[in-house]
């Protein structure tokens, strides 16, 4: 099976606005999953060297994520508050990295499937363009692309599937 391995898109719309777009090969119903579950995010997020310790997600409106990872002994770690969910095509939460905790972003990831084809866009609003150009300049890209490679590694080998109702 084919991939779509470092296909995401980075654009900056705004002087505050970071938008990444990206194709996957399954229904938005798995990608929202993917994105959802603890189990899954578990598997995708983060790298074979640096997994996450921490994978706390209450997926409600009011209720928190946090992600962490040990990286050569070094805690990073990120949260948020959903504030709205209309699974599987809309998610919208903060994000705080929490070394810097002034940073604070609004995440609104959107799902528009075609034909089987999901099209994941992640729009990060920060308050400042001096936020937003830190979180570029963070590598962010990269370690994006990475993860992005491999939920997409997940989901083409159909090992992501959303729960049953």
């Amino acid at each position: 099976m084919t991939t779509r391995h470092q296909s995401a898109v980075v654009t900056l719309p705004s002087d505050t606005d970071i938008q990444i777009v990206r194709l996957f090969d399954a229904p938005a119903a798995h990608v929202f999953a993917a994105w959802t579950t603890p189990e899954h995010v578990r598997r995708w997020w983060g790298s074979d060297e640096h997994p996450l310790t921490v994978c706390d997600i209450d997926l409600r409106v009011g209720g928190n994520w946090r992600y962490a990872m040990n990286m050569n002994g070094t805690e990073f770690a990120w949260h948020g508050t959903y504030q709205d969910i209309d699974a599987p095509t809309r998610l919208v939460s903060s994000e705080v990295f929490e070394a810097f905790p002034d940073g604070e972003a609004l995440n609104t990831l959107t799902l528009t499937e075609h034909d089987g084809v999901t099209t994941l866009t992640v729009n990060v609003h920060h308050t400042t363009t001096a936020n937003r150009d830190g979180h570029i300049a963070s590598g962010m890209e990269a370690g994006m692309q990475r993860t992005l490679n491999a939920l997409d590694d997940l989901l083409v080998n159909g090992a992501i599937s959303p729960p049953a109702s």
